[in-house]
C-alpha cells in the first residue's frame, strides 16, 4: 500500500525539514522529497494525507522500560514505536515476543540483568516473578551472559546499586564482578548498560568500561561524574521523569493535560496517580539529576530519552508506558537541550547506540515507524502530545 504525507514539516532524526512530501510504499519510508516534487504517477496510486501545519517524526524510542503484557500496545497509543526493555523475566520475554506485532510497540530486551544474590531489584520483584539469576562472584559472569544470549537478549544490563540512595542496604556486585560482566557481554558483541544509583556506583561502571549508563545519580557530583562520563565516552540514559514522579510533583502536569489523560484507561490513571509514599527517596533527587544532566551535556555526553516506565504487578510506579516519554522530552529541555536535541534524544540517538539501524530517522529504506502530530514540536516540545496518527512498519494507526 502506498501513501503520501504531504506538505509536511519533518524532523528526519537530525534536522527539520520545513516543508516535504513523506511516500511510504508497505511498511518502508520510499522517498522524502520537495513538495511537488514526487512523480504524477505515484501520487495518482497513493492515499493522501494532508501534513500542512502538522509535523512528522521518527516514531518515537523509549531507551528505558520494563516491558509487560498490554503496556507495548499503550506505548504504541503515544508515539512510542520502540521500547528498549532493562529487565525482564524469560517467560515474560517469551509472551512479549509472540505477541510481536504490527499494533504494539517493537520490545528489544536485556532479559534479566546481572545483580548480586538478593541485590537489587529483589527487594521490589519480591516473590512475584520467581527465581532468576545472579551473580555471585566474578568466576560467574561469562556463564550469565552465556544464558542471557541463549534467551534472546540484545544486550546486557548490569545493576549496581547497593540501596543506599534510597536508605536500605543492599547486597551489590563487586567492581570485579562488574568488570568480567563487561568483558563478558563485549567478548559476546553485547553492547553493556549499567544501572547506577550513585556517583560511586557511577564510577564502577565507568572504570569497568561500560558502554552506557541508566539513571542519573541523585547524589550530586554533577560535574565530576559529567567529566569522568565524557572521558570515558558513554552514554546516559537519564530516566528523569521516572526520578522526578517518585521525588517531585512538577511532572503531575502530565495528568493535567487532556492529550494524555484522555487516552489511559482507568487502570493506567490508578498506577499514573498511585499513593508510593512508602517509597524511600531522596527529596533532592530530581534536582540533583536535572543538574547532572545539564552537565552532561555541556560536555557532550549524548542523553538519550528513557523513562524506567514499570507499571506492572509489582504496582504503579508512576511512569508510564508512551505517556511518559512526553515528560521526559520536556525534562531534556529543561536540563539545557533544545527541542531539536531532546526528539534526536528520543529518536536517531538511541537508534545509533543501540545498533537499530532501521527506524530513528525518516530517510528512504527505512522502516515506516512514523509519527504525525499538530504544531511544531522543534519550537514547542509539549506539541509531542498532539498525536493525529502513529505508523508502525507502514501501519497506519488513527488515533480517536
Amino acid at each position: 500500500m502506498s501513501m503520501v504525507i504531504s506538505d509536511v514539516r519533518v524532523f528526519d532524526g537530525e534536522e527539520v525539514l520545513p516543508r516535504a512530501d513523506v511516500l511510504i510504499e508497505d511498511d518502508r519510508i520510499a522517498q522524502v522529497a520537495a513538495p511537488g516534487a514526487l512523480p504524477p504517477a505515484t501520487l495518482a496510486r497513493a492515499a493522501r494525507i494532508d501534513g500542512a501545519g502538522r509535523t512528522l517524526l521518527p516514531g518515537l524510542i523509549d531507551a528505558h522500560t520494563h516491558a509487560f503484557d498490554g503496556s507495548l500496545a499503550q506505548a504504541l497509543r503515544f508515539g512510542v514505536t520502540t521500547e528498549l526493555d532493562m529487565f525482564a523475566m524469560p517467560g515474560n520475554v517469551a509472551r512479549l515476543r509472540r505477541a510481536a506485532a504490527d499494533t504494539v510497540a517493537d520490545v528489544r530486551t536485556a532479559q534479566v540483568g546481572a545483580t548480586a544474590p538478593e541485590g537489587h531489584p529483589i527487594q521490589i520483584m519480591g516473590e512475584l516473578y520467581g527465581p532468576f539469576d545472579m551473580v555471585a562472584d566474578p568466576d560467574q559472569a561469562e556463564g550469565f551472559v552465556q544464558a542471557r544470549l541463549d534467551g534472546g537478549a540484545d544486550y546486557l544490563k548490569i545493576v549496581i546499586d547497593d540501596g543506599s540512595s534510597g536508605g536500605a542496604s543492599l547486597p551489590c556486585l563487586t567492581p570485579a564482578a562488574v568488570a568480567a560482566l563487561v568483558e563478558a557481554g563485549h567478548a559476546a558483541g553485547l553492547t553493556t548498560i549499567a544501572h547506577v544509583a550513585t556517583a560511586h556506583d557511577t564510577a564502577v561502571a565507568l572504570d569497568a568500561g561500560i558502554d552506557g549508563l541508566a539513571h542519573l545519580p541523585s547524589d550530586g557530583h554533577g560535574e565530576r561524574i559529567a567529566a569522568l562520563a565524557a572521558s570515558y565516552g558513554v552514554f546516559v540514559v537519564g530516566t528523569l521523569s521516572f526520578t522526578e514522579a517518585i521525588t517531585g510533583t512538577e511532572g503531575r502536569e502530565l495528568w493535567r493535560d487532556e492529550r494524555v489523560w484522555g487516552q489511559l484507561d482507568d487502570q493506567t490513571r490508578a498506577a499514573a496517580t498511585a499513593d508510593i509514599s512508602g517509597f524511600p527517596v531522596d527529596p533532592d533527587g530530581i534536582a540533583n539529576a536535572l543538574e547532572t544532566a545539564a552537565a552532561l551535556h555541556r560536555f557532550g555526553v549524548p542523553l538519550l530519552a528513557g523513562t524506567d516506565a514499570n507499571d506492572g504487578p509489582h504496582g504503579g510506579f508512576l511512569a508510564l508506558h508512551g505517556a511518559s516519554i512526553h515528560r521526559e522530552l520536556v525534562l531534556l529541555t529543561k536540563a539545557g537541550l533544545s527541542p531539536v536535541q531532546a526528539l534526536a534524544a528520543a529518536t536517531s540517538v538511541p537508534a545509533r547506540h543501540f545498533a537499530l539501524r532501521d527506524r530513528g530517522r525518516i530517510a528512504p529504506g527505512l522502516r515506516a515507524d512514523l509519527v504525525l502530530v499538530d504544531g511544531d514540536p522543534t519550537t514547542d516540545i509539549t506539541a509531542t502530545r498532539s498525536i493525529v496518527e502513529v505508523w508502525r512498519r507502514g501501519t497506519r494507526h488513527i488515533r480517536p
